[in-house]
């Protein structure tokens, strides 16, 4: 990755959680602190990654994602605004009755595929699409989103197992590890570590990096392209709220929106990271 190339997608990756802040305070509703902590990596698969064109958004041969953690729609909805799956101007309708964007992915939205936000449930519906992709011999990949809470969840396991079982070398999930879930500390809640030792127990090829450095991020999914006959699960260590300063690494920030104030704050802040980006 050139240092041009690193800017746009840094740039794209702020972009996109203007767009968690816009979406999340015209909604009065939302979870912007964990949809700032994938900012940058959903950024880096629909960007540089993943096979996935709006203009052929149903192709049979298209890479599919899951956002397991569904509660942290706003960035994903950001990131395929961005990408042309739909006007910009629908993320102000976020949550609102009757509209495109509701407060989970559902899959009548366009980009989106697969309904999801019953934790534990979109890890699942990934290794199926992935399983599907071997039998029909397809060429695709599957992602999958999930948090760090969400893995204190059985089915997580059953799905672990299941995609290790049938070598799901199509399949790569990406857990979150932002450290804080909706009642608290993951670590005080119910304590899902060793995160990377599990993953390995249960067979998966394991990838750690840094969820806000790009070069981390690369090192990460050119190492998991590599991989055969097991699925690969990349734990990325990331800051809940990242890139709103008063947001950032507080768990206050799980279902609750930004006020007025805040949202000027926020976005004031964001701007001028974008800005300096582009001078």
């Amino acid at each position: 990755m050139d240092a041009k190339m690193k800017k746009e997608l840094q740039k794209t990756a702020c972009k996109v959680r203007m767009g968690v802040i816009e979406g999340t305070y015209n909604a009065k509703s939302g979870h912007p602190g964990g949809s700032l902590s994938i900012s940058d990596t959903l950024t880096y698969l629909y960007y540089v990654v993943m096979n996935a064109d709006p203009k052929n958004a149903e192709s049979p041969d298209r890479d599919r994602f899951v956002l397991s953690k569904g509660h942290t729609a706003p960035a994903l909805y950001a990131v395929l605004a961005q990408k042309g799956y739909f006007p910009e101007e629908e993320i102000k309708s976020l949550r609102h009755i009757g509209a495109l964007l509701q407060g989970h992915p559902c899959i009548h939205t366009p980009g989106v595929d697969m309904s999801s936000g019953s934790l534990g449930q979109g890890i699942s519906a990934a290794a199926g699409m992935a399983l599907a992709g071997k039998l029909d011999k397809k060429s695709y990949k599957v992602y999958t989103i999930l948090g760090d809470g969400e893995i204190e969840e059985g089915q997580v396991w059953e799905a672990a197992m299941f995609a290790a079982h049938y070598k799901l070398d199509n399949l790569v999930a990406i857990v979150d590890s932002n450290g804080l879930q909706i009642d608290g500390p993951v670590a005080e809640v119910c304590s899902p570590e060793p995160i990377t030792d599990k993953f390995a127990a249960f067979g998966w090829h394991v990838i750690t990096m840094d969820a806000h450095d790009f070069d981390s991020i690369e090192n990460a999914f050119k190492e998991a392209a590599s991989v055969t006959g097991k699925p690969v699960a990349i734990i990325q260590k990331s800051v809940k709220g990242k890139g709103v300063s008063f947001m950032e690494n507080q768990v206050g920030w799980h279902g609750t929106a930004p006020n007025k104030e805040q949202y000027d704050q926020a976005m004031a802040e964001l701007s001028a990271q974008l800005k300096e980006l582009e001078d």
